[in-house]
């Protein structure tokens, strides 16, 4: 992943491309091409990361949800359960697996609405449930549980009860809903200074699941040592 500029970003009805790696829609499929170059912290070049990524929904859903009370931010969960077919050629791997495809947009810097959140996705017999919480800027909460039926219809849900986790390496707190408020950690996929993902395994609505949840610190994110940080994590091209 590469931070680039307006210059460097085009975008279609079908189509967005940010500097050589792109996405678009191919009839009911996205596919995404990949081509950047990779750094990590005390390696002195960039590595080569090629491939493609192929997306087959298997719900659609067309309903955004607003996130604050003015209106700024939307999120929309566009494919709550997919499939995908992964094929790199730098480094050489390849596998398939579930999915999922969301977006966020809004009309102002994410980190001037929220101070941080919470999200978490989970396949419920043959629906999917997405919960979604955090606190935003004014220290007002928001929190929703959503219920994905086979054709991607939302509901709103009870929420379960907060089931907390154990901080991340970097103290990042973290946390998501589950029946009687338990869950347990499987692994931590990423972690960093102001955000992690991570397997857990929990009960919902009833059922056992292993579900997929993020937390992200926005006060964090905008800390300056992080600021001075990020460029050796995502370098910037201008």
């Amino acid at each position: 992943m590469t931070e680039r500029g307006i210059a460097d970003t085009t975008q279609q009805r079908d189509t967005l491309s940010i500097g050589p790696s792109a996405m678009r829609w191919d009839k009911d499929r996205l596919i995404i091409d990949i081509e950047e170059r990779d750094i990590r912290l005390g390696i002195p070049w960039r590595r080569r990361v090629k491939g493609q990524i192929i997306l087959h929904p298997e719900m659609l859903n067309h309903r955004a949800f607003t996130l604050d009370p003015k209106g700024r931010h939307h999120w929309q969960a566009i494919a709550p359960r997919a499939r995908i077919e992964v094929k790199m050629d730098a480094p050489q791997i390849a596998w398939k697996g579930s999915g999922y495809l969301d977006s966020n947009h809004g009309s102002e810097p994410i980190e001037n609405g929220f101070k941080s959140w919470h999200w978490s996705r989970a396949h419920v017999a043959k629906q999917v449930a997405v919960i979604y919480e955090g606190t935003r800027r004014d220290g007002s909460e928001f929190a929703s549980a959503l219920r994905f039926d086979a054709s991607g219809t939302p509901q709103e849900d009870e929420l379960p009860l907060v089931a907390p986790l154990p901080l991340t390496w970097w103290g990042m707190s973290r946390q998501t809903r589950a029946d009687r408020g338990h869950a347990s950690v499987i692994k931590t996929w990423e972690d960093s200074p102001f955000y992690a993902r991570t397997a857990v395994a929990a009960r919902m609505y009833g059922e056992p699941v292993i579900a997929i949840q993020e937390s992200i610190s926005l006060n964090r994110l905008v800390n300056p040592v992080i600021q001075f940080m990020l460029p050796y994590k995502m370098p910037r091209e201008t």
